[in-house]
């Protein structure tokens, strides 16, 4: 691919109020979506989380287990259908602000093999960047190979989408400003990492828990782990805190934000 594109990941926790089932944040969606129209930079890919909307009902209907039962194909569909109503209100909001946003199922083009992406055409959403258009992602329902079923992270995904499309950088917005030594939300004296390496971050074993709340996929721990294959490519990955006014915005456009820095 020619282009080499931005992949903006949206975390769950930012777009949905995550204490409410299928309750969108859309004092968050329509400011982020302002901030990335203002922003304005060419060959945007976007990815997001869940949040209230896809993890409650994974976890219901035990859908990262794999196929057990009948009684889960339901929750599968029902766990797809949740994260495309999400997707739909992210789209309408970016629509809204000028930016021809489209919706790209990850079921539709990837398959996994015991919840690793194993299967993957890329070609509907290079055509879309070469376009002009900024496809959107999420994390979704997919079928595996080997469970029948699995959840695929947006985390995952991204990963696997800034490798492949070669991508300039990737900036995950989250509710915290970035790496921390501990828990932020539970040690007052966690302290934010500001740039850190591949090396440097296996040696520090940095203390970061997984997330309280309901959360199939992982929390920073998760996160940073399914980061790693694209800092190994050398694909810079930049975490900021989403809850807060123009902190994409100035990731986007290359400006000094609070953030960390992972980097090779």
């Amino acid at each position: 691919m020619k282009v080499k594109p931005t992949i903006l990941k949206l975390g769950g926790s930012v777009i949905t109020h995550k204490e409410k089932p299928l309750t969108p944040n859309m004092e968050a969606i329509n400011r982020l979506a302002h901030e990335i129209s203002q922003a304005n930079i060419p060959y945007l890919v976007i990815v997001h989380g869940g949040g209230s909307f896809g993890h409650p009902i994974a976890k219901e209907y035990r859908i990262n287990e794999g196929y057990k039962d009948r009684s889960q194909i339901i929750g599968f569909s029902r766990t797809h259908q949740a994260m495309t109503k999400l997707n739909k209100i992210i789209i309408e909001a970016l629509i809204n602000h000028n930016i021809p946003a489209v919706e790209v199922a990850p079921s539709s083009f990837i398959i996994t093999k015991s919840d690793r992406i194993k299967k993957v055409d890329n070609s509907i959403v290079e055509k879309l960047l070469e376009m002009g258009f900024v496809p959107v992602l999420y994390g979704d329902a997919v079928l595996d190979s080997d469970k029948g079923f699995a959840i695929l992270s947006g985390d995952q995904l991204v990963s696997s989408l800034a490798t492949r499309l070669a991508a300039k950088r990737i900036i995950v917005g989250v509710d915290v400003d970035g790496i921390y030594t501990s828990d932020p939300k539970k040690d007052k004296t966690a302290k934010l990492i500001q740039h850190i390496t591949l090396q440097e971050l296996e040696k520090t074993q940095l203390k970061i828990r997984k997330a309280t709340v309901t959360d199939v996929t992982g929390g920073m721990l998760g996160k940073i782990s399914e980061l790693v294959p694209a800092v190994k490519e050398r694909i810079s990955v930049l975490i900021v805190n989403a809850t807060k006014p123009e902190n994409v915005y100035k990731a986007l456009k290359g400006q000094k934000v609070i953030r960390t820095l992972l980097e090779a």
